[in-house]
């Protein structure tokens, strides 16, 4: 159909005529309401940005001579942050003289590990290391297998749930 004749059939419809392929011969359009489409297409896009999983890095922040309570309090942290699919970045922070003894940091972190790698939520990303006056490690999340069968709360190892 002639130029103008696709033109004149748009309007009265009160549509866009829409050039879909330029190198064609001759070539391809459609009648179709442009500002439509276009709003259709950014609500898909953001529909497929909203279903995207973002992972944020949360962060913990101990000291050498943390506490045994307050070790387990961040550890739970720790473990909570895990579950919900987040990064964790254990940071121990050494002030004045703490810097000469980095066991007790290796200790206190060793202890979030075991903690961690125990309750099978989390492996270690990045083992800890010395930065300037600071020992960081990072925790990741575990990820769950497809198809392998989740285990229900209350349901103890080996138990099969019906």
């Amino acid at each position: 159909m002639p130029l103008r004749e696709a033109l004149e059939f748009a309007r009265s419809k009160g549509l866009d005529l829409i050039e879909v392929a330029a190198n064609a011969n001759p070539p391809v359009c459609r009648v179709m309401d442009y500002g439509k489409f276009k709003y259709e297409q950014s609500k898909r896009e953001r529909e497929v940005q909203r279903k995207q999983r973002m992972s944020e890095m949360k962060g913990i922040r101990l000291r050498p001579k943390t506490d045994e309570h307050d070790l387990q309090f961040k550890i739970n942290n720790t473990i909570k942050f895990l579950k919900q699919g987040h990064k964790v970045k254990v940071t121990v922070i050494f002030r004045s003289r703490e810097y000469t003894h980095p066991e007790f940091a290796e200790k206190a972190l060793q202890q979030m590990v075991d903690a961690v790698v125990g309750a099978g939520v989390g492996t270690v990303e990045r083992p800890a290391q010395m930065e300037g006056r600071m020992m960081t490690m990072v925790l990741a999340p575990v990820a769950e297998r497809k198809g392998a069968p989740r285990k229900t709360q209350g349901e103890q190892p080996g138990e099969e749930s019906s």
